[in-house]
This record gives structure tokens, sequence and C-alpha cells, in this order.
């Protein structure tokens, strides 16, 4: 009896591994037929865009030189002004890329102007992304008399021009500077994105999983910040993208044209304002060439990986 009792245990053991091996084997088979998703298409889709890989590269060489060097550089040395150093040529008097009007280093102005450009770049970036999903998902979750009050007043802003409305506040605002020009750039800059994500925010509101969630009694603001922004992350995260190289470039304008930054504050749009004769231009070439460099590789890299960024958004033109 005993040795039947224990034949029998065994082969209810055997069957329960054995069942456990299967099970096994169906899960694992069943999470590779799972497309990826998240964060793994967006490796895949960089994994598989040479282009994208090598601007990506290029974009945190250029954050940590910036970032980093930003720290190492004495910004008192760096903004001294030295009229016996006066235009410097390159390796003169100890200056690496040369010295520009004010017998400043180059090189040290290049550094601390992309740190400022790119700050500001990032900060506007996330101020106005912040205002434009929170004021977007609303719009379009709940529609009707709240969109139409919403979007009346975010066309109301839109037709307005940025440029000469910052250009009059600049003029007007005596101590302008750098919190100055990121606070204008952001209270203009949001309302263009508010369009955007309203519209995905309306198509995501009518599917199935948000009126499940609404028969459950959850809180309207879970359902729109945990459930539904999340499905907009890719939309998210393209905007993000191609936000900071717009902000990047509009600062540099501004500055450039004299109405962004001071020019005691150094920024990449200072160092090419110097470019303002034909001498400096024909012949005087360290002083701007450096910092239009640096603007065109953050601009060309910032939009390669916004391409990435949007075939990741479609799954119709990914290539990963």
């Amino acid at each position: 009896m005993d040795k039947e009792e224990k034949q029998f245990n065994k082969d209810d053991q055997f069957i329960n591994e054995e069942a456990i091996d299967q099970s096994g084997e169906l899960a694992q088979a069943e999470g590779e037929a799972l497309p990826p998703m998240g964060f793994e298409v967006i490796r895949r889709e960089f994994a598989k865009d040479k282009a994208a890989m090598v601007a990506l590269f290029i974009f945190i060489a250029i954050i940590l030189v910036a970032f980093i060097g930003a720290m190492i550089v004495d910004h008192d040395a760096a903004t001294r002004v030295d009229l016996f150093s006066r235009y410097a040529k390159p390796g003169e008097k100890g200056f690496f890329l040369g010295a520009e009007e004010g017998g400043r280093d180059v090189l040290s102005l290049l550094i601390i102007g992309t740190r400022n450009s790119v700050f500001i770049g990032f900060t506007v970036t996330i101020i106005t992304s912040i205002i434009s999903i929170a004021l977007g998902i609303i719009a379009g979750y709940y529609g009707g008399f709240v969109e139409d009050i919403m979007m009346r007043i975010v066309d109301f802003i839109i037709i307005l021009p940025p440029l000469v409305l910052i250009i009059v506040i600049v003029t007007i605002v005596r101590r302008f500077d750098m919190w100055s020009l990121i606070a204008i750039l952001s209270a203009l800059g949001w309302a263009g994105g508010v369009r955007l994500f309203r519209t995905s925010a309306l198509s995501e509101a009518s599917k199935d999983y948000i009126s499940a969630s609404k028969t459950m009694g959850t809180p309207d603001w879970k359902i729109m910040y945990l459930e539904l922004m999340p499905n907009l992350s890719s939309l998210i995260i393209t905007n993000l993208t191609l936000s900071l190289s717009g902000n990047i470039g509009i600062e540099t304008g501004l500055t450039f044209l004299g109405f962004g930054l001071p020019s005691e504050t150094p920024s990449l749009g200072t160092l090419i304002a110097a470019a303002n004769n034909p001498d400096v231009i024909q012949n005087k070439v360290w002083v701007w060439l450096p910092a239009v460099c640096v603007i065109l590789a953050l601009m060309l890299s910032i939009n390669y990986m916004g391409q990435a960024f949007q075939r990741v958004a479609d799954s119709r033109q990914r290539i990963g």
C-alpha cells in the first residue's frame, strides 16, 4: 500500500512539473509574441537608425561639454574685458579659439554661451509643454463647453504676433536678463501645443478603457493624467524634441537681433551677433564660426532624433 501511494505521489509530482514547464513555455511564447512597447520601441528605432544614433551621441557630447565645462571655466575671467587681446587669433596669447572684440576668450564664451542657450531652450520647452499637455488633455477629455472656451482663448493667443510682442516687452523691461527671456518665451509659446494634445486626447477619450474607468467611478484627474496621458507618451516625446530645437533657435535669433540676452551674458546668439560688420565676417571668422558650428550640430542632432521619435509615434513608419 505504501509503495502504491509513493508511486502515485511520484506520478502526481511528475505531472505537476510537466504542467509547470508547459505553462512556462506557453507564457514565454506569449511574451515573445507581444509587440515591443514604450522605451523598448524607442531603443529599437534608434538602434536601427544610424543617423539618429550619431545625432544622439553628438547631442549628449555637446550637453556634457557645455554643462560640465561651464562649471570648470572661470566666469569672471571669461567675461573680463582685455583690450590688449582684442581679436587675438587662435593660438595667440593662450587663446585656443582666439579672442573676440573685447579680448575675451572665445572658447570660454562658447562653453558658457552653449550652456545658457541650451538651458533657456530646455526650461522654456519644459514649461510650455507642461502647460500645453495639461490644458490639451483637459480640453480633449471634457469636450463641449469647456473645450470651446479653452480653444477660443488659444485661438486668440495664437493669432498674436509673438516676435513683435517679445520685442516690445524687451524694450519696456529695464532689467532684462535670462529669466525675463524665459518668462516671456514661456508665456507666448504654449498655445500651439494645446491644439496638438487636445486633438489626440479627444480621440483617446472616446475609447473603451476611458469609459470603463468612468463607470468604475475613477476620479477625472486620475483618468486624464494616469491613464490617458501615458498613451500620448510618444507624441509628448516628439513634441518635446522638436520644441527644444525651436526654442534654442528663437533665443539665438532674438539675441542676434539685439532683443534677447544682454551682451554681457554669453550665449550662442551673442557670439554670432559679433559678426555685425564685413571685417569680422570675412577676416575674423574665429569669433562667430564656432558658435555657428555648435548651433548647426545642435539643430541637426535634435531634428534627426525628432525624426526617430516621430517614427516611434507612428507604427507605419517604423524601421525597427
